[in-house]
């Protein structure tokens, strides 16, 4: 059975309900998993977009969420999980916003694509402290045992 990333909120590919967005309430969709491998130490969740600032000209990825150090016997986040303090056992690292939580979709143009990227680990991360996205892809190296992938999309109204 492989890794399995799915979201009640939205399909995969599919718009993403403004809700989850600056437009609307900005808290993080509900997600869930299965499939996660019975050597599977911990998980790690990346939300990153990579059509910033313009799809028709991308420049950056923009990083939107960084969690780890999710319990592997979790089978998922409920809505709003990426506020304030994470969920238990886990860890919030740094957005490209410069905050330790969930900042919702906020494209300045076009419509973006957001990669909700789940990776089962055999290992649990020390504290890293609020990595950022790269401090977290390099912990992780050697390390990622399974991979699934969630994409959104979104664009303001």
């Amino acid at each position: 059975m492989s890794l399995t990333l799915t979201s009640p909120a939205f399909q995969n590919g599919a718009g993403i309900p403004a809700r989850h967005t600056c437009q609307g309430a900005d808290v993080s969709p509900p997600l869930a998993w299965s499939g996660v491998p019975a050597n599977a130490k911990s998980l790690a969740l990346i939300v990153d977009d990579p059509d910033a600032p313009d799809p028709a000209a991308p420049k950056v990825v923009w990083v939107h969420w960084v969690l780890y150090d999710i319990p592997p016997g979790a089978s998922g986040l409920p809505e709003g999980a990426g506020g304030g303090a994470p969920p238990q056992g886990a860890q919030h690292g740094v957005s490209d916003f410069q905050r330790a939580q969930y900042n919702g979709p906020c494209p300045p143009v076009g419509r973006h694509r957001y990669f909700f990227k789940l990776y089962a680990l055999d290992t649990v991360l020390p504290d890293l402290g609020k990595p950022s996205k790269a401090a977290l892809e390099k912990a992780m190296q050697g390390h990622i045992v399974a991979h699934a992938e969630l994409v959104g999309t979104y664009q303001k109204h």
